[in-house]
């Protein structure tokens, strides 16, 4: 799969602003020329045309029902919503209850970039109530734990820095924390440095199903984690270079934490993973095993994808924890290309043979739910 090296860069810090403080933003401070500013929501109706009776509107400059984000979410109750978010940057965190199922967000955006939802909250941050700081499922600028949530074209962005705040060493600042069955990403962008996407589970028995398509994330250590059934597929996976760090590894492309009852866990599928570091920089993966499920089996596949130089082709794994080495979890290969997905040391590089890869594809992670068929 001849995926090019010379892409320009999609790197959070080159969307950061000269600014500091609530001026440093990412993505595009002013909403972009395209989207117009006539009507705001394109093609997607507005207050006054409302497409249907639960769809509801969002601008940051007042055109909508509502300016913020989470605003539109509290006046959703009940199921079926669907959020129109006009071009702009919403810089708040958003939370949407289990309750609150089969939600929509359409960014009404022709890009990603268009329409941007980022905050600056880290694991280490302390809580404005002095009652301790944030954690890394508390640092999530967007939490999603309903069921059946949809969103295309918006940015998931934390733009928490380390170099910013010295003084903190809980480091972690989720984009994004999904624990819903049924949670289908298309053509999203995922924005962040360490823990960016957090593709997780509502409880340890629940085996929530994830569905990620034409997107992108972006980050350093462990940027793809948790424990959901996730499959990934054309997505674009890269990995930042760091100033704070003077040799390799820099970090890890996913780190799974799959429960050891589920038989499935992440699945990467015809996707890519490039970089901005130097080359072999990076590992692809390590297994997490949290400390609240000791019997974790962290499972990835990693399928006809290419992997840039950035990835360690020697020894593309690591281990995490010395008491679960990553050899005895379940990370496997299938017809991956490029320079990062060469094999030098075959017993670093565990392949699926082709009877064990027809149990490893979209539909058999995933089951009746088909959300591909919707991914326009």
């Amino acid at each position: 799969m001849p995926w090019p090296h010379h892409e320009p860069p999609l790197s959070r810090r080159g969307f950061l602003t000269a600014g500091a403080g609530a001026a440093a933003v990412i993505g595009l401070a002013p909403a972009p020329a395209r989207a117009g500013t006539r009507r705001p929501f394109g093609r997607h109706g507005s207050p006054a045309a409302r497409l249907t009776p639960t769809t509801l509107y969002v601008d940051p400059h007042g055109r909508g029902d509502h300016t913020t984000v989470q605003a539109a979410v509290d006046a959703a109750t009940g199921s079926g919503w669907t959020l129109v978010l006009a071009p702009g940057t919403y810089r708040e965190t958003v939370s949407v209850t289990a309750a609150r199922t089969g939600m929509t967000w359409l960014g009404a955006g022709d890009d990603p970039r268009d329409v941007v939802i980022v905050y600056d909250n880290a694991a280490g941050t302390p809580k404005p109530d002095g009652s301790g700081t944030y954690g890394t499922t508390g640092s999530a600028t967007t939490t999603v734990r309903a069921d059946g949530f949809t969103a295309r074209r918006i940015t998931f962005a934390n733009d928490w820095l380390r170099a910013d705040h010295p003084e903190i060493t809980g480091t972690q600042a989720v984009a994004i924390k999904v624990t819903g069955d049924r949670s289908a990403f298309h053509h999203c962008r995922f924005l962040g440095h360490q823990d960016t996407l957090y593709a997780d589970t509502n409880a340890l028995t629940r085996f929530a199903r994830q569905y990620f398509s034409h997107c992108y994330a972006e980050g350093d250590v462990d940027f793809v984690f948790g424990r959901a059934t996730a499959v990934f597929e054309h997505c674009h996976f890269r990995t930042l270079t760091r100033t704070d760090l003077a040799g390799a590894p820099y970090g890890f492309v996913f780190a799974p934490s799959t429960a050891g009852a589920n038989p499935n866990g992440y699945l990467v599928t015809r996707s890519r993973v490039t970089s901005e570091a130097p080359d072999a920089f990076y590992k692809l993966a390590r297994p997490w095993v949290p400390s609240s499920d000791p019997t974790a089996r962290p499972r990835l596949t990693v399928r006809e994808t290419w992997l840039g130089p950035g990835i360690d082709a020697v020894a593309p794994y690591a281990t995490m924890s010395s008491g679960h080495p990553w050899q005895e979890q379940r990370f496997a290969e299938y017809r991956n290309t490029g320079p990062g997905a060469r094999t030098t040391v075959p017993a670093n590089r565990p392949q699926l043979t082709d009877e064990q890869a027809e149990s490893q594809t979209r539909a058999a992670l995933l089951g009746e739910w088909e959300p591909w068929r919707d991914a326009r």
